[in-house]
């Protein structure tokens, strides 16, 4: 079954990117909108992103936790994906990252922290109700996201279409390569994934996306100032109704330097 997004693009719909001095920075207005979303809304639905970036804003979340500043008990997580092949207990799965990074320091409820299953064997299926778990809660409120050096988010891959659902991902060989550090060797690297399809994402009530580093300019000079394209899958979020992409003064080098001056800058 082919499915495609039709989006149309409102007068209020914008994208506001945020420029900071650095990862410290960037780690902590994350953080700073992620708890303001669930002290507003302390039911919320949060899509959560694995991977270095949102490393710092976990720390942080953890941290105030830890201060009694936050509380997640009543908060419901959508990871975007998962290894197919990894289980739960692998050291590499994102069921592992989580747990590692968040799961385990907070109070959130087992219960309602979803990641995609890696090890189903039937994977269409899984994908299927992965969808419809997302669509029970309500949808996303808040969702997280990283940015690939290939402008994927989530393990949405360079394409020629968008996915709209959750579905079966062959990675591409720069994705590889570029999570071979995570793995003891190049060749233990999965060559596919479960991911979050486009349609979820863009549905979120907010997104934000965290970019930090110079190996991730290209990917946000294009997909902030280049044509929406499934070539560069993140530029997708030009057109959705509340996206906050924060950028680190390395990663936005290749930024038009006035906006870089001004600090903050709405598209749309």
């Amino acid at each position: 079954m082919s499915w495609m997004i039709v989006i149309v693009k409102m007068e209020d719909d914008r994208m506001d990117v945020v420029f900071v001095e650095d990862y410290e920075a960037m780690s902590r207005r994350a953080a700073e909108i992620v708890a303001g979303q669930i002290r507003q809304k302390p039911d919320s639905v949060l899509g959560l992103a694995t991977g270095s970036t949102p490393l710092g804003l976990y720390r942080l979340l953890c941290r105030w936790y830890a201060a009694g500043r936050l509380d997640f008990s009543a908060v419901t997580t959508f990871n975007l994906d998962e290894y197919i092949g990894l289980s739960p207990t692998h050291p590499q799965s994102y069921h592992a990252f989580m747990q590692e990074h968040l799961f385990s320091k907070v109070n959130l409820c087992p219960a309602r922290c979803f990641l995609p299953d890696g090890m189903a064997g039937d994977v269409l299926a899984e994908a299927g109700r992965y969808d419809a778990r997302i669509e029970a809660a309500g949808g996303i409120d808040l969702q997280v996201l990283g940015i690939g050096r290939n402008g994927h988010i989530g393990f949405n891959e360079p394409d020629d279409h968008f996915a709209v659902r959750t579905h079966r991902v062959h990675l591409r060989d720069d994705t590889i390569q570029a999570n071979a550090r995570f793995f003891p060797r190049l060749a233990d690297v999965p060559r596919e994934a479960i991911s979050v399809g486009m349609g979820a994402i863009m549905k979120a009530q907010h997104v934000v996306l965290l970019a930090s580093g110079s190996d991730k300019a290209e990917a946000v000079h294009r997909a902030v100032c280049g044509v929406v394209t499934p070539r560069v899958p993140a530029s997708i979020l030009q057109l959705h109704r509340a996206a906050t992409v924060l950028v680190d003064a390395d990663a936005a080098a290749l930024m038009p330097e006035k906006w870089r001056h001004a600090g903050r800058i709405h598209i749309g």
